[in-house]
This record gives C-alpha cells, structure tokens and sequence, in this order.
C-alpha cells in the first residue's frame, strides 16, 4: 500500500510541476514589469527542481510519471489567450497564474489525503509544491 500511495502521489506532482511550469512558459514573454518576470523564472525552477526530485523518486519505482490532463491543459491553453488577447497586461497574467496555483495547491491538497500512506519524501515534495504554489501566490498579489 505505502509505494503505490507512493507512486500516485508522484505522479500527481509530476503532472502538476508540468502544469505549472507549462502556464508559466506560455505567459513569460508578456511580462512588463522585470521583478514579476524574475519571480516566475525563480518559480519555474522551482518547480524544475521538484520535478526532478520526483521524476527520480519515479524512477526508482520503474515509473515514468504523469503527463496532465489533456483537458485540463487545453482549458488553460484556451483561457490564458483568450484573456491575453483581451488584455495582456501584468494584472491578467498574475490573476491567470492565481488561479492555477489555487487549484493547484487544492488539487495536491486532495492528493495528500486521498495518499496518506505514501512515503515522507513523496509527502514532502508535494508539501514543497504546495508551498511554492501558496507563495508565488502571496508574491504577485501586488501585479493584481
């Protein structure tokens, strides 16, 4: 029980560190301000560093991760530039990337406790993300 809650948890950060990393790509060029550019390019590799935590934590297990949903990433494919096209300032970019951290960190929230018997690292990797998605939030309020 503990290494498939293990490896399913795993796999629910690996597809959301993608996620993540992949919204924040998609809006890094529309950036004006300078220190809101250099706060995503910190959690990007943020987020990078998790994954490659999990991914070799997944590879111990034989496992190869998690892509994200599909749908889940072409609905956010089609928001960001739909908002984007209204208006690409900085305020839409830090209200698209609360949005995403929120059910990110609801999301890995659920997993945790769907999980429980997963082992501590994977639990701390997942609480690291949560984290990082929680304060990257706090940092961007002011771009709101």
């Amino acid at each position: 029980m503990i290494e498939q809650d293990t490896i399913k948890l795993l796999r629910e950060c690996d597809a959301g560190i993608k996620m993540g990393v992949s919204s924040i790509e998609d809006v890094l060029n529309d950036v004006h301000n300078e220190s809101f550019r250099q706060r995503l390019i910190g959690c990007k590799r943020e987020h990078e560093n998790l994954q490659a935590e999990a991914t070799s934590m997944l590879a111990q297990y034989h496992d190869d991760g998690k892509a994200p949903s599909p749908v889940a990433k072409g609905m956010s494919w089609m928001k960001t530039n739909f908002k984007m096209s209204m208006n690409d300032s900085d305020k839409t970019i830090a209200d698209l990337l609360t949005d995403g951290c929120n059910m990110g960190v609801k999301s890995l929230n659920r997993y945790l406790n769907q999980y429980k018997a997963a082992d501590e690292r994977s639990k701390d990797i997942a609480k690291r993300l949560i984290n990082a998605e929680e304060q990257l939030c706090v940092d961007i309020r002011q771009y709101l």
